[in-house]
């Protein structure tokens, strides 16, 4: 029975085959209507197919591309990361140059004094660096009451010394006292920190007698005879001065020359100002003493070139007498002349 059926649908193709064969040969103004017909028909369905498959087309495209430029916009991205990086990086490596620059040239125009460079790596709150703590310490030679130094000049002083740590109490600190002077005249002044200026960044600058020539704009630098700031050292510039009510002497404020917010490298000056005076410059000998280089620990006694002549006449005598028998009696004292007693002599001792 299936056999049958589709024996009957093929003959049927056939037929319709032989007739569509058929129709094609016929004339063309007889198919006209025909094709016509079948535009108007299938013209809508291919636009919409084609717009459909443009449409799908165009999503796939576009999504191929999106997921393309998201590639390389994350490529570009990281390449702009490592780009900003490495501007950041280069542009702290010229700013610490500079700074190291900058302390170089300090270093060259403080050259009576041996210094060494350290970082600091600690501070107390607040947004000025009145104390804070610098990477090396005792074991680099740093020791209590050595001056710091930055920026153009004073910083301030080692006040505390660990192993591989040190620190500081800047200038601006309202305990600190700096016994200055005016760098032509040598008029003494005192400069101190003070907590109503230390927001503003400046130094108090006090007893200035009324007939010290300081001014406005003058440079200031430690004294000669400060207790424990090296002298000539710049401090800052006198912005304003006023006379005191007693009308004996005058103060104001002074701009530093270090700036204390943003502290990053300083110098540290190798050379205590207590060294410096307990080690004054050697006095030469007396004329006429012989000069004599004593042991460590060691008294040496020097006398003068008369006297050991004079002695020695003295002991030629004493010999002559001896041997003449007019020598002193057997358990008689022997006397000695004055002059023999008393020696003029010269004590060096070693200072501890």
């Amino acid at each position: 029975m299936k056999v049958s059926n589709n024996r009957l649908i093929l003959i049927i193709l056939s037929i319709l085959c032989f007739v569509m064969i058929g129709v094609t040969t016929l004339r063309d103004e007889w198919l006209s209507p025909l094709r016509t017909a079948v535009g108007y028909l299938l013209m809508p369905v291919q636009s919409g197919v084609n717009r459909v498959g443009r449409s799908l087309y165009n999503s796939i495209r576009d999504h191929e591309e999106l997921k393309s430029a998201l590639q390389d916009k994350r490529e570009l991205q990281e390449q702009v990361d490592q780009l900003i990086m490495e501007n950041t990086r280069l542009q702290a490596d010229r700013f610490e140059l500079d700074r190291l620059r900058r302390l170089y040239e300090l270093n060259r125009e403080y050259g009576q004094y041996r210094m060494t460079g350290a970082r600091v790596i600690a501070k107390d709150t607040g947004g000025w660096f009145h104390i804070f703590r610098i990477d090396k310490g005792a074991a680099d030679g740093i020791r209590v009451d050595m001056n710091v130094l930055a920026g153009g000049g004073l910083v301030g002083i080692v006040t505390d010394v660990g192993a591989n740590y040190a620190t500081i109490r800047s200038i601006i600190d309202d305990v600190s006292r700096v016994s200055a002077m005016e760098i032509k005249s040598g008029d003494t002044c005192i400069v101190s920190g003070d907590l109503q200026l230390y927001s503003e960044g400046q130094l108090r600058i006090s007893d200035i007698t009324d007939t010290a020539e300081i001014y406005e704009g003058d440079k200031i630098v430690t004294s000669t005879v400060s207790s424990k700031y090296l002298p000539g050292i710049l401090i800052g510039y006198v912005k304003e001065l006023k006379t005191d009510p007693a009308r004996l002497t005058r103060s104001g404020t002074l701009i530093p020359a270090a700036d204390f917010g943003t502290l990053q490298e300083v110098l540290v000056v190798m050379e205590l100002k207590s060294e410096m005076t307990e080690h004054p410059e050697p006095v030469p000998p007396a004329e006429g003493v012989a000069e004599t280089v004593p042991a460590p620990g060691e008294t040496v006694t020097q006398e003068t070139e008369g006297l050991s002549e004079e002695r020695t006449e003295a002991e030629e005598s004493r010999a002559e007498s001896a041997g003449s028998g007019n020598g002193p009696a057997e358990g008689q004292a022997e006397e000695t002349p004055a002059a023999e007693e008393t020696e003029s002599v010269v004590i060096v001792e070693r200072g501890t």
